[in-house]
């Protein structure tokens, strides 16, 4: 929304004359902070303390003439009862709201049109308030424009969302319970007079979905579901209350000791083999190291309100006050995995890496779909985000659908029974036998060898799926989907029907990426060798490895075992590991010296050749050979020219193309290389050098004095041209941060 918004702007200053200002509202701190730096780093803003920091600073930057001024929405208040008074009477102001929802209808959206009443409102919103409160196109207009949750799923900007009905035993058969307890929980949140009222006014029923034996049912299957996703990915635990948020962190604290303690002595005790020992020590580690917590909006006198529900509020309050659990959570890395809340974080929230939201918590319209889009951010390997309803939200889930997802298009749900997956995977790995078996590559039969038999017929298989670049990204882009699926559907048993062609077809798609990544044949191979045994299972539970390190040493590759797998009659396995070596290298070398682009041409044209079936398999090998006895003494020119890489990419620059030059002029040439480079490092590249102007200007300066000394063969265009590749190059490679390429490089 936020670029939208910036988008827009620019276009209007671009396209119709005069002097517009533009108001940028939110709601939020955050959403404010978020606005003011995206515009700030797109480098439209020009002012300075464009943000207003108060009523009475709000009403001055709005009577002067600003391009653009930020302010929250709370901003545009009054003292009680009266009329805001009139800020300015221009009509070239636009005002943009972003999240065009509650907070616009009310005595500050009145407030800011008292202060703006000539002015122009643009809303954008997530989430217009449709049913039943028909107020956002009531007060901004008609829409412009709308990009809906399904053509946000076409588009592959978000990731598909499917939902999984695992409701307790223990469920209301009341049909007017959900309409009546969604009246009082659907606001954002909370407070403790609400959450008294909703027990007064739902009584037995709250009690119901409240009650400690369903709670223990729940928390025990959140633990067994959690441990047994496919994709590890963060989730989120959305209860009804900041009671029951607590309740159930508690609960699944202690289903998850249980379950740890059983592992443990399962491991130490048990008769268990060699794969079921491996991955009962991969389970063991990722639930030691997982870190949960709950994340609850402060109250007044909430340490004693929870203390006489047997509750200590306090250990998580801390908590919440002395870490910063936001950045902990969206940090894809960090082991705080299981956020535990009530209406925090459920809008405005965005964690790619969140795939799971376990919904206890009735919900509907806006907010049921601000809380389960939070699954569905596009993150790595994420096949697609999955909503766990403990409570009965499917009618009201086709309803917001209707409202916000599909824009009236009869029959497209574009959230779906998790039980569709299950289909879809059945799809893909028939698609993917049928084009298996057109290469004769069986995997049916795969799937029924083991041990040595297995690794042999699988490195046949690899060979004859790598045929050239369309085969081999045909197969792998059909092995990754069916991967993706069979993670998504876990911990399902219906699984189990697919455990066994996937594994082998995530052995044959490794096999070829281990022909592709950097690194040693020999060592990869076995890492592939080792990964058969662990993934042959049919209840299977694997936390991926880190990627293998990348080589680019050339003096470093194993040259023999790439000879040998060519000599044992894998040559396509050998030339695309040569080839996946090589293309590592030649990015390197450019990344240091842009002059060395030639060499990327040359590279792919050796490879379109290939492809094009200009030439066989073992005249490609021989090129790349060649190929890479050139990149080797392309690596060791500089110290034949006498200068360091960094020198080298200048004169580089300089000389290529360059006139005819004597051997003095080359000297001299090299000397302001050299030169160039010492004064510019020890004087103009600053940090955020590129950020001012007046630093690039400094910059710019140095290069073109320093490169007035160059021969006279150097005619005044000439000059100029180099002039301007060469601060380029500078501007590319030299960082705000005092880094550049060649730091990183080194």
């Amino acid at each position: 929304k936020t670029m939208s918004m910036l988008f827009f702007s620019q276009k209007v200053l671009r396209k119709i004359p005069g002097n517009w200002s533009f108001v940028i509202v939110t709601d939020r701190d955050d959403l404010d902070d978020q606005a003011y730096k995206e515009f700030t780093y797109a480098g439209v803003i020009t002012e300075k303390h464009m943000r207003a920091t108060g009523s009475t600073h709000l009403r001055q930057l709005l009577a002067e003439d600003h391009r653009y001024v930020f302010t929250l929405i709370q901003k545009f208040r009054t003292d009680k009862g009266e009329v805001h008074p009139v800020v300015s009477e221009r009509d070239d102001v636009i005002v943009i709201t972003d999240e065009a929802h509650r907070t616009q209808y009310d005595t500050l959206a009145l407030n800011m049109r008292n202060a703006l009443p000539n002015a122009g409102f643009l809303g954008f919103t997530g989430t217009p308030l449709i049913a039943g409160e028909e107020r956002t196109r009531e007060v901004f207009g008609d829409y412009v424009s709308v990009y809906n949750f399904a053509d946000s799923a076409a588009d592959h900007a978000t990731v598909p969302l499917y939902y999984e009905n695992r409701i307790p035993q223990l469920e209301i058969e009341n049909p007017t319970f959900g309409d009546d307890l969604m009246a009082i929980v659907e606001e954002a949140d909370l407070d403790e007079d609400q959450e008294r009222q909703l027990g007064r006014v739902l009584g037995q029923q709250y009690e119901l979905i409240t009650r400690d034996d369903r709670l223990d049912a729940v928390a025990r299957d959140i633990v067994d579901h959690f441990l047994g996703r496919g994709f590890a990915g963060k989730a989120m635990v959305v209860s009804i209350d900041k009671v029951t948020a607590v309740r159930t962190f508690d609960k699944v604290q202690r289903y998850w000791r249980e379950r740890l303690e059983r592992n443990e002595d399962a491991l130490h005790n048990g008769s268990l083999t060699d794969e079921q020992i491996d991955l009962l020590e991969r389970e063991i580690a990722f639930m030691r190291e997982t870190d949960m917590a709950v994340v609850i909006s402060q109250s007044q006198n909430e340490i004693a309100e929870m203390a006489e529900r047997g509750l200590d509020i306090a250990v998580h309050r801390r908590r919440m006050v002395e870490e910063n659990l936001e950045e902990r959570f969206k940090n894809a890395s960090d082991p705080f995995r299981l956020a535990f809340v009530c209406s925090m974080w459920t809008t405005g929230f965005d964690v790619p890496s969140l795939s799971t939201v376990y919904l206890d918590k009735p919900l509907r319209n806006h907010t049921l779909m601000q809380t389960i889009t939070r699954a569905n951010r596009v993150f790595p390997e994420k096949n697609n985000g999955l909503v766990v309803a403990y409570v009965d939200v499917f009618r009201n889930l086709q309803a917001a659908l209707a409202i916000y997802a599909v824009g009236g298009a009869a029959g497209e749900m574009p959230v779906e029974e998790k039980g569709q997956l299950v289909d879809a995977t059945r799809e893909a790995i028939d698609d993917l036998r049928a084009f298996c078996l057109a290469r004769d590559v069986d995997l049916e039969v795969l799937g029924r060898l083991s041990g040595f038999a297995l690794v042999a017929a699988g490195k046949e298989a690899v060979e004859m799926l790598m045929v050239d670049d369309d085969e081999r990204i045909a197969f792998t882009s059909r092995a990754s989907l069916v991967n993706r699926l069979y993670k998504a559907i876990l911990p399902d048993a219906r699984a189990n029907e697919f455990s066994r062609v996937r594994a082998v077809a995530k052995f044959l798609a490794d096999g070829i990426s281990a022909n592709i990544e950097p690194a040693n044949i020999t060592r990869v191979m076995g890492r592939i060798e080792q990964l058969l045994d662990e993934s042959v299972a049919a209840h299977e539970y694997l936390i991926p490895d880190s990627e293998a390190e990348a080589l680019f040493d050339l003096g470093a590759v194993d040259w023999k075992g790439v000879e040998d797998v060519f000599k044992q009659g894998r040559p396509r396995t050998a030339a695309q590991r040569l080839r996946s070596l090589l293309s590592a290298k030649v990015a390197a070398l450019v990344r240091l010296n842009p002059v060395r682009v030639d060499l990327v041409e040359r590279f792919e044209k050796l490879v379109e050749d290939y492809n094009a079936g200009s030439m066989n398999v073992e005249t490609f090998f021989q090129q790349l050979l060649d190929f890479s006895n050139a990149l080797t003494q392309e690596e060791a020119r500089s110290l034949a020219e006498g200068l360091d890489e960094e020198q080298l990419a200048i004169f580089d620059l300089l000389t290529r193309p360059a006139p005819e030059l004597s051997e003095n002029e080359t000297a001299q040439v090299k000397h302001v290389a050299a030169e160039l480079l010492e004064v510019l490092k020890r004087d103009k590249i600053v940090l955020d050098w590129r950020k001012e102007q007046a630093t690039r200007a400094s910059v710019r300066v140095a290069v073109e004095e320093i490169l007035d000394r160059l021969p006279e063969a150097f005619t005044r265009p000439i000059y100029a041209q180099k002039c301007d590749v060469v601060y380029q190059h500078v501007f590319d490679s030299y960082w705000d941060d005092g880094r550049s390429i060649y730091t990183v490089a080194a």
